[in-house]
């Protein structure tokens, strides 16, 4: 996809080592060798990056992953495996914490507002009302 579009590789420091170990995991889940991406930069907790007219925060929200972050704009939060509706990321992997997981949701996405829309990275869309509410991870 970074080659295809001409597009940056935009990554966490806390991630590094996973990119530094994506082969070793991919064949872990019976997956290709895939070549590594080239991170063009690192992204930090509050940055701001322009995509034409609009302005995505990032927010970092450590727990499934060190450096795992989610992208915010226009009332809506991209939250990739951080949150899911009804559950919440895996954390049993290496650097992976609950707690710490637990902490990001409550302390970083909570206070966006109740009506803001949440996209996981797969499986339905839901709010951070609807997850503050009904699931049971955070309830």
């Amino acid at each position: 996809i970074q080659d295809h579009f001409k597009i940056d590789f935009l990554l966490h420091k806390d991630e590094l080592f996973l990119i530094e170990n994506l082969n070793e995991q991919a064949t872990s889940f019976g997956l290709d060798r895939i070549p590594e991406p080239d991170v063009n930069k690192f992204v930090n907790d509050g940055d701001k990056i322009s995509l034409g007219q609009k302005v995505i925060k990032v927010i970092h929200t450590p727990g499934h992953t060190p450096g795992g972050v989610c992208y915010y704009v226009d009332n809506s939060i991209f939250v990739g495996d951080t949150m899911f509706a009804g559950s919440i990321g895996r954390t049993d992997f290496p650097g992976s914490s609950y707690e710490t997981l637990i902490k990001s949701i409550k302390e970083r996405l909570f206070p966006l507002g109740d009506g803001v829309m949440v996209y996981p990275g797969h499986g339905p869309s839901t709010t951070i009302g609807n997850e503050k509410n009904h699931n049971p991870f955070l309830t």
